[in-house]
């Protein structure tokens, strides 16, 4: 089944920058980033003060006008420093952003991720504005399937309950039957009661379940272009130059490198477990961004920075942040019967979650 394309529509980064200077100061300001000192200060250990001269005005006129518009802003934990930490209402992974927007009193949602993301955020929020920095940010995990892929899947192994990522489109969730996230799947594939359960997209993190269930897992042959980088001669490799170092690593890596890591986990997952035991050295195999944007937080800790970045992640910048708010532009909208059977999958893995105590 061919990959469904890419949303299309975004913007040249010149144009946008060309119509903001129209309305906002956006030079580069030592004297205003020395005024803002409290929010450089929890990134100031991977972004120079040069850097923070220039990001200053865009984060100033970003918050201000969320202010003005009634809006949050959703930053993914793969976001950069200056986003994650200057600009940001919300952090987390997919599932826990689009769940916190559920709760805050806004009206508008910018969603500093990818695609499938805003698309949770207006599945759950349906009575909230989503508005995606670039259109063109999507995901090779989620674009690897789609609803006809789900069907495949359900003809082959007939009765078969469909477990799809949260990483996922709209169309595929309503398709499926629950979703998981790489911190929960293992206990709602467990919680199902057919003997053979489809996983889908991810081929890695269906077979790392695989190895902690008591289930037949069959899988959708889908992968993360980051994760599936990673290999572990090269973890081997790091370890012998660096014995000391502590290896964590998500499930969406092969079974091999989560074989060979100190611990594995969600995003969310590996952050708490870096906070908790706090090594001295750690490297964490998944994107590159989640080493900067917990660096400040942790000065104890030395991470050393494998450097995989998802391209799609790294669409999404300060311009495009204040670009969209500014001209509310890029509104995501999910057809509303495919959000409805979306949003039963979703709802059904977080009444399943609250009912294991997860």
């Amino acid at each position: 089944m061919p990959p469904k394309p890419q949303p299309t529509g975004a913007k040249p980064l010149l144009d946008i920058t060309t119509k903001l200077s129209d309305h906002y100061d956006l030079a580069p300001n030592p004297d205003l980033a020395a005024s803002m000192a409290d929010i450089y200060d929890r990134m100031d250990r991977v972004v120079s003060p040069a850097d923070w001269a220039i990001y200053a005005p865009y984060v100033k006129a970003i918050n201000d006008l969320k202010r003005e518009r009634n809006a949050v802003v959703l930053a993914h934990n793969y976001m950069t420093p200056e986003i994650f930490h200057g600009i940001s209402d919300v952090s987390g992974d997919s599932l826990q952003l689009a769940i916190e927007a559920t709760k805050v009193d806004a009206d508008v949602i910018v969603q500093c991720g990818v695609h499938f993301m805003a698309e949770t955020s207006k599945i759950l929020s349906p009575e909230k504005t989503v508005l995606m920095p670039d259109m063109s940010a999507g995901c090779s995990l989620a674009e690897s399937i789609t609803a006809e892929g789900v069907e495949e899947m359900r003809a082959k192994y007939p009765g078969a309950p469909v477990v799809s990522y949260v990483n996922t489109t709209a169309e595929v969730k309503a398709a499926s039957d629950i979703c998981c996230t790489s911190s929960n799947a293992v206990q709602i594939v467990d919680a199902m009661e057919s003997d053979t359960v489809i996983m889908t997209p991810d081929q890695y993190l269906a077979q790392n379940v695989a190895n902690q269930s008591k289930k037949k897992v069959v899988f959708w042959e889908g992968s993360c272009i980051v994760h599936e980088l990673y290999t572990a001669d090269d973890l081997k490799a790091y370890r012998e130059y660096d014995p000391e170092v502590k290896i964590i690593a998500h499930p969406e890596c092969t079974p091999a490198v989560v074989a060979e890591s100190d611990f594995t986990g969600s995003t969310s997952g590996i952050i708490k477990w870096v906070h908790d035991n706090k090594p001295k050295k750690a490297m964490l195999i998944t994107e590159c961004s989640m080493a900067s944007n917990i660096a400040d937080e942790l000065p104890e800790v030395d991470f050393a920075k494998p450097c995989n970045m998802c391209p799609y992640m790294k669409k999404i910048s300060l311009e495009k942040v204040l670009y969209v708010l500014h001209t509310m532009e890029n509104q995501v909208e999910v057809d509303a019967d495919v959000a409805e059977k979306a949003r039963l999958s979703v709802q059904r893995m977080i009444d399943l979650s609250q009912k294991l105590g997860l």
